[in-house]
């Protein structure tokens, strides 16, 4: 892995605005995302570190209050920042502004970012999923976006985007399925009317379908490392997905890192 300097500086109206701030954010919120940061060239990172940081925010956004009313304006305020890039002047806030950069400077879509807050809405209530459709658009709308984004940042053609998004489907649904118990316990119900053999079963197949990018666009990727161990316990020992004992040991974590590191594999 990279041993040189976590993020370089990016100019925005005349001054120099570091990305110190958003990786402090993920290296707080998103342990393993930030692992993966850490594995990519020192030129990845400034370009996902922005993206991660606004997921985090986002994503935290439904549980920072009891108060569904203040949940739903924190995520206008996300939407109205995404929207409003390229618009005029750029929000005051430590992600904001790297993020108005990286999307003007590499002509990353913003409506998917949006819709990335629009989606973090059914977070805040207490609803099950209406369909299994309905939590396959979820999924998406949530890690699809963000690591098709982060691809694309990272110089992703159209043609990658089915497989970077398989891979994303993959990938969040692994880290929702360690989260149920979480989420059981602040009164959510996260899965789907579905078998949880066939949900793991059909990740795996997304899995598979996924993949297939250049090395430069790879780490984007990266975060779903860990999810082919996660789905196949998921698979065969369903059970623990509601005892929330789904896990991979450290040190393979650490070598399915380091693995994509030295030969640049998603």
């Amino acid at each position: 892995m990279d041993a040189g300097p976590l993020v370089r500086s990016c100019p925005t109206a005349g001054a120099e605005v570091t990305l110190d701030a958003c990786a402090e954010l993920v290296a707080r919120g998103d342990v393993d995302r930030f692992a993966t940061v850490m594995a990519a060239p020192v030129w990845a990172r400034a370009r996902l570190l922005p993206l991660y940081a606004f997921n985090i925010e986002v994503s935290r956004a439904p549980w920072v209050s009891a108060e569904s009313m203040i949940a739903e304006m924190r995520l206008q305020w996300w939407q109205d920042v995404a929207m409003d890039i390229g618009e005029g002047d750029i929000r005051a806030h430590e992600v904001a502004s790297p993020l108005a950069d990286l999307v003007t400077a590499q002509n990353l879509p913003k409506e998917l970012l949006a819709d990335m807050a629009e989606a973090r809405r059914w977070d805040i209530y207490r609803d099950p999923f209406a369909s299994v459709a309905e939590f396959d658009a979820y999924l998406d709308r949530t890690s699809g976006h963000l690591m098709w984004l982060s691809a694309l940042a990272l110089g992703a053609d159209a043609k990658d985007e089915p497989r970077v998004r398989a891979t994303a489907w993959a990938g969040g649904l692994a880290a929702l399925l360690r989260a149920v118990p979480e989420l059981r316990a602040r009164g959510r119900q996260p899965l789907p009317a579905e078998k949880m053999t066939d949900l793991a079963s059909r990740g795996l197949m997304r899995l598979r379908d996924g993949g297939g990018v250049s090395r430069r666009v790879a780490p984007a990727l990266w975060t779903a490392w860990q999810a082919k161990g996660i789905l196949q316990q998921a698979q065969q020992y369903p059970e623990r997905v509601e005892a929330g004992t789904l896990q991979i040991s450290e040190a393979r974590k650490r070598g399915g890192l380091l693995w994509r590191a030295m030969t640049g594999r998603p």
